[in-house]
């Protein structure tokens, strides 16, 4: 039975993830700040693993309150034993002219999409290590991958885990513990429920959590979901400044 930590288990995304380990018999330990809604997915992941005794443990803490990590860990650990994977994947979407208006909006987009998630890492990094196995994964964004006038203010956060994540990623590697970052495009989650979700680049959260699942456990470094965003992205970034400057992206 695996031993999965998901840290924002009550993002869409997640749960779905949560849906699917659920089905293959994983110990689970969910994380989030709203406690009867992390009850309620709980209960749902036992009816839908109850064939293979699924069990899930749920820790309410609001990810932002990085003085709360280390007691967090501490429950999980005494919850699963050993860690087999962990997935971080909360986060918000910032109102991107609110952030123009408001400097401390802005700091406060970065820690809570950047700096939280990169908190968390480190102490799952030095967890992983010492285990000399598992897998770490974060759920960052393709708006990572260049900075754009729309939302540059979320792009820079997601930038900032991409970095951290190629680092930890080359200290972990000679530990055969796996590190991957998620780069999902647009999701029809409640995340982007103000959005128009006309389109062929929307994909739904099943979807998403398939590929997440599957790449995690393939030791998959990098997953671009769906796969076409990949290249999209690639021509983004090799498109020259003096162009780009111009264009309303």
């Amino acid at each position: 039975m695996k031993s999965i930590l998901i840290i924002g288990a009550t993002s869409a995304i997640a749960e779905h993830c949560a849906r699917l380990w659920a089905t293959e018999g994983a110990k689970l330990f969910l994380v989030g700040r709203n406690a009867e809604r992390l009850a309620m997915i709980a209960d749902d992941l036992r009816v839908r693993g109850q064939a293979h005794g699924v069990q899930a443990a749920t820790f309410v803490m609001d990810a932002t309150d990085t003085a709360s990590h280390q007691a967090m860990l501490d429950a999980a650990l005494a919850h699963l034993g050993k860690l087999d994977a962990a997935l971080i994947a909360h986060g918000t979407l910032p109102d991107q002219k609110a952030c123009e208006a408001s400097v401390d909006m802005t700091l406060a987009e970065i820690a809570g999409n950047g700096l939280s998630v990169i908190a968390l890492a480190a102490r799952l990094a030095n967890v992983f290590e010492r285990q000399g196995s598992g897998c770490l994964a974060a759920i960052g964004s393709v708006a990572g991958d260049r900075g754009r006038q729309s939302n540059y203010t979320y792009g820079a956060a997601k930038a900032l885990v991409d970095r951290f994540f190629e680092g930890l990623r080359n200290r972990l590697a000679p530990k055969d513990v796996s590190v991957l970052l998620i780069k999902p495009g647009f999701v029809d989650t409640p995340m982007t429920a103000a959005f128009d979700k006309g389109g062929p680049l929307w994909a739904t959260p099943d979807r998403v959590a398939r590929e997440i699942v599957a790449a995690m456990a393939s030791g998959k470094q990098v997953l671009y979901t769906p796969w076409f965003w990949r290249w999209i992205l690639l021509i983004i970034r090799h498109i020259p400044e003096r162009i780009f400057v111009r264009l309303k992206l």
